[in-house]
C-alpha cells in the first residue's frame, strides 16, 4: 500500500494518477526502475540531489508532498475506469481542503480531466484553483510514457518550478 507524503501548507503536492504495482508493494512513490519522476524532480531545481525512491518521505523537508489521485495500484495507469477517478473525487477534495497546498501539481493529464470534467486540458498552468490551490498539469514521468524524453520531462517541470518559486 502506498501512503500520501504530506502536510499543511506545503508548497506543492504532486498528484500522481494512481500507484504503479512495484511502489505499491514497496510502500514508496515511484519506485520503479523506468520511472524518471525523482531524476526529473532534481534535474528541474525542485531538489538538491536526486532522492531515492526509498527516502521519499523526505521530500517535505523541500516543502513538497506526493498523493495519488486513485488509490488502487495497476501496471498502467489505463486500466482505472472513469468510475474510479469519480468515486475518488470527494476524498481527493477532502484532502486538498485539509491541507491547502499552494499548488497541485498533477502528472499526466488523466486525472485532472477526469476530476475538473474538462475533454480538453493543456500541460502547464490551468486557468482555474483547486480546492483553492494553483493547478499545474505536468508530463506523467511514468516509464510508459515514452512520449517525453528525459529533456522535455526537464523542461516542463523546470518551468513549474520557476513558477512556484518566483511567486511562492
Amino acid at each position: 500500500m502506498l501512503t500520501d507524503i504530506i502536510k499543511v501548507n506545503l508548497n506543492v503536492i504532486f498528484c500522481g494518477i494512481n500507484p504503479g504495482l512495484k511502489s505499491s508493494n514497496d510502500g514508496h512513490h515511484f519506485s520503479g526502475r523506468s520511472n524518471r519522476f525523482w531524476k526529473v524532480l532534481h534535474q528541474a531545481g525542485f531538489t538538491p540531489y536526486e532522492i531515492e525512491a526509498v527516502h521519499d518521505t523526505s521530500l517535505l523537508n523541500f516543502g513538497y508532498g506526493l498523493t495519488t489521485a486513485v488509490a488502487r495500484a495497476t501496471s498502467r495507469a489505463d486500466e482505472l475506469s472513469k468510475e474510479e477517478f469519480d468515486e475518488s473525487l470527494e476524498s481527493f477534495k477532502s484532502k486538498i481542503t485539509a491541507y491547502q497546498p499552494q499548488y497541485i501539481a498533477f502528472l499526466g493529464k488523466a486525472a485532472y480531466k477526469a476530476f475538473s470534467k474538462k475533454k480538453e486540458v493543456l500541460w502547464g498552468e490551468q486557468p482555474e484553483d483547486f480546492c483553492g490551490a494553483k493547478v499545474w498539469v505536468l508530463p506523467n514521468t511514468s516509464g510508459l510514457n515514452r512520449g517525453f524524453s528525459l529533456d522535455s520531462l526537464i523542461t516542463y517541470y523546470k518551468e513549474f518550478y520557476h513558477t512556484v518559486h518566483e511567486f511562492g
